[in-house]
């Protein structure tokens, strides 16, 4: 667990974090790219300076140079900024550096120059208690730009199955999945890769818990549309959940994806949710 003192502030000319087992694979990080290039584009276009932090990328720098090349479609200035707190995995990456990409040790203080537009940390607070969550949040956000947005997700091996956490300045804005269709019998498979604040909160009595159940449901429902493909009942169970009062954000563009948001506070942690 990350030391009270030291997951607020850090000691001094230390990184705020653990080391983690830092396993990745290349294109892993392709659904939430594609959502941070999507409605989430309009962040970087904004962005008076265009600086992207990688916080965590693991072993290999991989998903960091590929974040980078596709944020280039959305702003060819942005810089990206893959930050490690293993030195080892940044002396590696750094010989893969180039303008607008680069490499550098530190932890959840994000130490760099100015203050990002956007901070993605995947696969990471996983690995720490549920207890230290709160404090990195609130760390990570005091570093964002105006309308900044720090992502903590977690996805399987492949990418195949991802749930990503949204933040602002201000705190959690929504909870997201994307799935590959062939990857999953009821979207509550999903259950396994929520991030840290969520993957023990699935339990009766909750707000993820209720959403899941209510997800299932609907798919369930939504069976006769099996027949066009799981991309349409995905979309039909997606339509559902909205009509049903669930603050289900977007519309079939991103649902035919595999991709459904929902606002932070219908599965935040804390009682039972009903629309």
């Amino acid at each position: 667990m990350v030391q009270k003192a030291e997951r607020v502030t850090g000691k001094r000319g230390k990184p705020v974090g653990n080391i983690t087992r830092g396993t990745t694979n290349p294109n892993r990080m392709r659904r939430l790219d594609r959502w941070l290039v999507g409605p989430q584009a309009w962040r970087l276009r904004a962005a008076v300076d265009p600086l992207v932090v990688d916080l965590g990328y693991g072993a290999s720098p991989a998903t960091a140079v590929e974040l980078f090349e596709r944020l280039q479609a959305v702003r060819p200035d942005v810089r990206v900024c893959g930050i490690e707190i293993e030195p080892d995995r940044v002396r590696l990456a750094k010989e893969l550096e180039r303008p607008g990409l680069s490499f550098q040790l530190g932890g959840f203080e994000v130490p760099v120059p100015g203050k990002p537009v956007l901070v993605r940390a995947f696969n990471v607070l996983r690995q720490y208690e549920e207890g230290d969550v709160a404090a990195i949040w609130e760390l990570v956000c005091s570093r964002l730009a105006p309308g900044g947005l720090f992502i903590d997700g977690t996805c399987d091996e492949l990418g195949r199955r991802m749930s990503w956490v949204a933040l602002g300045a201000g705190g959690p804005l929504s909870l997201s999945f994307s799935v590959r269709f062939a990857s999953f019998e009821l979207p509550s498979d999903i259950a396994e890769r929520l991030p840290k604040a969520l993957i023990h909160r699935n339990v009766p009595g909750e707000r993820i818990h209720a959403f899941l159940q209510a997800m299932d449901q609907a798919w369930l429902e939504a069976a006769p549309m099996a027949s066009f493909g799981k991309r349409q009942r995905w979309t039909a169970m997606c339509t559902a959940l909205r009509d049903a009062g669930w603050p289900v954000q977007d519309g079939p563009v991103r649902w035919r994806l595999g991709e459904l948001t929902v606002d932070w506070m219908a599965v935040a942690p804390g009682p039972d949710y009903r629309p």
